[in-house]
């Protein structure tokens, strides 16, 4: 067993993500499978929308013209000629002193310029009475008042909202090009942990890391498509790890430099291993490399350190293969220290907090190994490496856990 003889700093960790991965190619799909999908290319409309004029009421369309003058004194009337339904156009001309019964949606008839809402009319025999004079369009929805046809509505490297889907649905286009989503595997290694709802032998603990893990990948436009429990044994670790088929290999434990920590000298041996050890805590076994074109990351067996390492450097990887941007995706507020942090210079600090009415009061500035803290908080506060903390009174940014 050694230590490290040195560290990376934070920074530099982050650079190499930026200056090593990339968005994945482009793969079509269905728009059941789109939500939630990044956008390869952007959406030009085909068609307008709508496509037609329509009425924004129910009620009578006619010439907006003949309405003057009419109120509740003075009732207008006008013979119905006709009815135009969604889907179903009055296929007639409504001419001078006519007028057609119409539905919300439904096409504007030809001749006819407005719609008189339905509580203003009465209804008597084939005609009907209106009691409010309407202007020209008056109710009436315009071609192409929503969308234009060769209009860019959604620029590449969107990430689709439920409400862009419905958009694209309404420009008739029933598949779209969006960025593969990075695989990604979870390899847990340690002889220590037993597996959730089976027997925990003596001195064993359940296993937790991967359960934090594959609740934030999707978050992070990833999916989770293997998990591999692994002892201690370097041949069943290096199977997980040089397997094929992952954009991303996460590795749960094992990342440190004792006698059955073996990840670190499996990727240097099968790839390479440019970061190993930062300045950073909690976190500061965390490594990054790669095996051929899969990403390697190695997170710390301690649940903060594992959740930690995986948000500051796992993540933004994550991210940037989906082509989402790379940046906390946390929600932020600020508020005043309640307590003061204690760090020191060249050593990046993930502290939890809490945050109440502007309030920050630190849950935990060490303790690695204590996952209920991250409960107990509601957000961290990073103390850049430059500071030796923050005193009582300071205005800090929370980013709140999601």
């Amino acid at each position: 067993m050694r230590g490290f003889h040195s560290r990376t700093s934070v920074e530099d960790a982050l650079a190499w993500i930026d200056a090593n991965v990339y968005s994945l190619d482009s793969e079509v799909v269905g728009l059941a499978d789109a939500h939630g999908r990044v956008l390869a290319a952007g959406i030009t409309s085909p068609i307008d929308v709508p496509a037609f004029d329509r009425s924004a009421m129910d009620g009578f369309a006619l010439k907006s013209g003949e309405t003057v003058g009419a109120g509740d004194y003075n009732p207008l009337s006008f013979r119905i000629v006709g009815v135009s339904m969604p889907g179903q156009p009055f296929e007639g001309e409504v001419g001078n002193g006519e007028a057609a019964r119409i539905m919300t949606g439904a096409p504007i008839p030809y001749g006819v310029d407005a719609v008189v809402p339905a509580e203003y009319a009465t209804v008597r025999d084939d005609c009907v009475e209106i009691t409010t004079a309407v202007a020209s369009l008056k109710h009436v929805g315009r071609s192409a008042e929503d969308v234009s046809k060769g209009t860019t509505v959604l620029e590449k490297g969107h990430r689709l909202r439920p409400q862009d889907v419905g958009l694209i649905a309404s420009l008739g286009m029933p598949e779209i090009s969006v960025v593969r989503q990075p695989r990604v595997r979870i390899v847990v290694t340690g002889n220590e942990l037993a597996e959730p709802g089976s027997e925990r032998r003596p001195y064993q603990i359940f296993e937790a890391n991967s359960h934090i893990v594959a609740g934030l990948v999707p978050r992070d436009g990833g999916v989770l498509f293997e998990r591999l429990r692994c002892q201690d044994d370097r041949d069943s670790i290096q199977c997980a790890v040089t397997a094929s088929g992952a954009d991303v290999v996460l590795i749960s434990g094992g990342s440190s430099v004792g006698t059955e920590d073996h990840a670190p000298s499996i990727v240097r041996e099968a790839g390479e291993l440019p970061i190993h050890g930062v300045a950073m805590r909690p976190s500061s076994p965390a490594g990054i490399g790669r095996i051929g074109s899969t990403l390697i990351f190695l997170l710390p067996g301690n649940p903060v350190s594992c959740l930690c390492a995986y948000d500051f450097f796992a993540g933004r990887a994550i991210r940037r293969l989906a082509g989402l941007a790379p940046d906390w995706p946390h929600r932020t507020l600020t508020g005043t220290l309640n307590s003061k942090i204690v760090s020191q210079v060249g050593r990046v600090d993930y502290c939890r907090v809490r945050i109440n009415n502007g309030r920050v009061e630190p849950v935990a500035l060490s303790g690695a190994s204590i996952l209920s803290s991250t409960t107990r908080a509601n957000g961290f506060v990073i103390v850049p490496s430059a500071l030796e903390g923050y005193a009582v009174g300071t205005e800090v940014e929370v980013r709140h856990y999601s």
